[in-house]
C-alpha cells in the first residue's frame, strides 16, 4: 500500500490552472510573434558597421579640465570682488559644468549657459558676435543663445571644443575678461 495521499481537489485546481496560464502564455507570445512578422516589420537585425569614410573624429574637453576652467573664471572674479555664475558648454553647447559664485545673481546662471552655449556655436567671443546684430538682427532670435559679452571660445586645432560664460558682473566686458581667465588655464594643457 503506497503511503502517499491523493491531493485535495483545490489542489489539483491550481495546479491545473497554472498549467493552463503556462500554456497559454506561449501561445500569446506565439500569436503575438507572428503579428508582429506578418505586418511587414523585419525582425530586428543586428547593428551595422558604418564605413570608415562616413566617420568623423571629434575632441572633447574634459569634465576635470571643465571644471578647472570654471573654477578659474569664478576665482578671477572674485579677487575683484564679484558675484558671477560661469558656465562651460562642450562643442554640442551641452553644459559640462555651471557654477553659481557665492551671491551671484539669479539670472547669472542662466546667462552665463546661454553666452557659452553662443560662443560655442560660432566659435567667436559673444563681444564680437555682439556686433554683428546690426548687420543680422535676427540672429538674437536663435534659441538658447545670448549676444552680450561673457562668452569665450575654447580650441583645438582650430576647431571649437568647449564655450565659457560668465554673467553677473556690472558689465559684459568684465564677464568676458572672467572667461578668458577661465579659458586661459586650458592653455597648458
Amino acid at each position: 500500500m503506497s503511503s502517499r495521499r491523493k491531493p485535495s481537489r483545490r489542489t489539483r485546481v491550481l495546479v491545473g490552472g497554472a498549467a493552463l496560464a503556462v500554456v497559454g502564455a506561449g501561445v500569446v507570445g506565439t500569436v503575438a510573434a507572428g503579428a508582429a512578422d506578418s505586418s511587414g516589420t523585419a525582425p530586428a537585425a543586428a547593428p551595422v558597421a558604418a564605413r570608415g569614410g562616413d566617420l568623423t573624429r571629434s575632441t572633447h574637453l574634459t569634465l576635470d579640465a571643465a571644471t578647472e576652467a570654471a573654477r578659474a573664471a569664478v576665482r578671477a572674479a572674485e579677487k575683484e570682488g564679484r558675484h558671477v555664475s560661469v558656465a562651460v558648454v562642450d562643442r554640442d553647447g551641452n553644459t559640462l559644468v555651471a557654477l553659481r559664485g557665492d551671491g551671484a545673481g539669479p539670472q547669472s546662471y542662466v546667462s552665463a549657459e546661454r553666452k557659452a552655449f553662443t560662443a560655442v556655436s560660432w566659435n567667436a567671443p559673444t563681444s564680437e558676435l555682439a556686433g554683428r546684430l546690426e548687420q543680422a538682427p535676427t540672429l538674437k532670435d536663435i534659441p538658447g543663445t545670448l549676444f552680450l559679452a561673457g562668452g569665450a571660445p575654447v580650441t583645438a586645432q582650430g576647431a571649437p571644443v568647449a564655450g565659457i560664460g560668465v554673467a553677473g558682473a556690472p558689465s559684459g566686458d568684465l564677464d568676458e575678461k572672467y572667461a578668458r581667465a577661465g579659458a586661459a588655464t586650458l592653455g597648458g594643457h
